[in-house]
Order: C-alpha cells, then structure tokens, then sequence
C-alpha cells in the first residue's frame, strides 16, 4: 500500500480477487500528476494472475479533477509540465506521452474486469481513467466532462477509442469540441456508464458488481472478454474466427474437467 505524495497519491488494496486501487489526494480533488501516472503503471506491470477485478475510485468527493493546475505552465523548464513537454524533441515527446498513456492502458489488460467508481467530478484526465476502465458505476452528483480541445489540447490519454465505441462518433465530437459536463443520468442513457446511484450506495453497488463479475467462471470471463474487446476493431469474418476459436478452447476444457 502507498500513500506518499511522491508515489502519485496512488493506494492499494487487496481483498482476494480483486484490487483497489484509489487516488488519494482528496484535498486537490484527486488532481494527477506525471508521478500518478508512474504509479498507476507501476500497479498495472505488477498485476498478479489471480487478480480478477480492479476497482478504480477516488478518495473524497470526487473521482479526479484531471491534470494538477501547476502541470499547465508554459514554463518549459517547470517539470513534467505541457511547457516542457511541448519543447522536447516530436520522437522524446511522444515517448513520454506512450508512458503516460500505459498508466491507463493496462485497465483493459487480458485476465480482469476493471470497474470505475465515479462520484463528483471526472474531469480530462480523470474522465479518461475512467474510460480506461470496462464499466462505470456513477454516483448521482457525477460530471464527466473532456474539455482538452477549449484549452487547445486533445485528449491523449487513451480515451478517445473507447468514447467513440460507447456512444458513437457524432455524440463523441459533440462532448469534445464542446468540453460540456455529463452528467448521471445522462451518462447512463448515452451508454457512457452503466448505472448511475445515489452516492451512499455507491460501495455497495460496486460491491454487488464484483461479486456477480467474480461468479463467472474464471476461463470463461477472460476468453470472453477477449471477445468483447476484439469485436470492435475486427471485421465480422475475424471475429466469427475467434468466437469458434474461443468456444473450442472452452469445449475442450469442460470436456477435461467431466
């Protein structure tokens, strides 16, 4: 478990299968900085087979403010900020993006179902953590909200993909080139979360989510989610390729265990 400032404000928690990892800096909104990208990275590269489900929340009353206010100086000598990203050579400066994006990436790794808790805001960076994740369960209060193009951004950290494949292109342009909040009920009706409650019963929505996701068996979860996640960027021969594929690899695993 880390909760040192110089770890990201990234905690740990582990309860059998699952794993919770929570931004701890509720006193800046859960704001993140590169040194929370190197820790969420660090949690993904150290993931243990028998992890099932992670859990991806936020301490306090929101989910995440996204990037911390000082990381937007044009300094190019402030560290780790746009500034000094901005001035880095195209090939440096894309490498340093590709690490930031692995802290996000990795919630869709083979093997787990990752699930984020959204209460209050997600904002740029937070909304893409949790649109790193398979499924959102969102408090009522919630506002998610991709502003990066009213600042002169884009948003580069694996959200695009998945924003696109929950609520289709033209809903995607609309919530970008606008930077507008999302919220709740909303959210749930554009397919952009998958439900959204009342704030005190958020933890054991989530705790009822794990649980039904754990009953699955566990060979069964992964080849489909396999599935799941390949079907959106194969064509529809590819993919009956790999439901048969997946479907023998199942037979002959029930036909061992008879």
């Amino acid at each position: 478990m880390s909760e040192r400032p110089d770890d990201g404000w990234v905690r740990t928690a582990r309860e059998g299968a699952v794993l919770t990892v929570t931004l701890d800096r509720a006193d800046q909104l859960n704001a993140q900085t590169p040194a929370t990208w190197a820790a969420l990275r660090e949690v993904g590269e150290s993931l243990g087979d028998d992890v099932r489900v992670v859990v991806v929340t936020g301490a306090g009353r929101s989910f995440s403010a996204g990037l911390d206010r000082s990381l937007f100086s044009s300094a190019p000598g402030m560290a780790g900020g746009l500034g000094e990203l901005g001035a880095l050579p195209p090939e440096p400066a894309a490498e340093r993006i590709r690490g930031y994006q692995a802290a996000f990436r990795w919630l869709r790794s083979p093997g787990i179902v990752s699930i984020a808790a959204v209460q209050g805001h997600a904002i740029g960076a937070g909304a893409q953590l949790a649109l790193a994740c398979d499924l959102r369960v969102v408090a009522e209060d919630a506002q998610l909200r991709l502003p990066e193009a009213t600042l002169g951004l884009v948003p580069d950290l694996t959200g695009t993909s998945t924003l696109v494949g929950l609520v289709g292109y033209s809903r995607a342009v609309e919530i970008c080139l606008t930077g507008r909040a999302v919220g709740a009920a909303e959210a749930v009706a554009m397919g952009l979360a998958n439900v959204a409650v009342p704030v005190d019963q958020m933890a054991a929505t989530v705790r009822d989510l794990t649980a039904a996701l754990l009953a699955v068996d566990t060979g069964a979860s992964r080849e489909t989610l396999a599935l799941l996640r390949s079907a959106v960027r194969n064509d529809a021969e590819t993919q009956d390729a790999a439901e048969r594929a997946a479907q023998l690899r199942r037979l002959r695993v029930l036909a061992v265990s008879r």
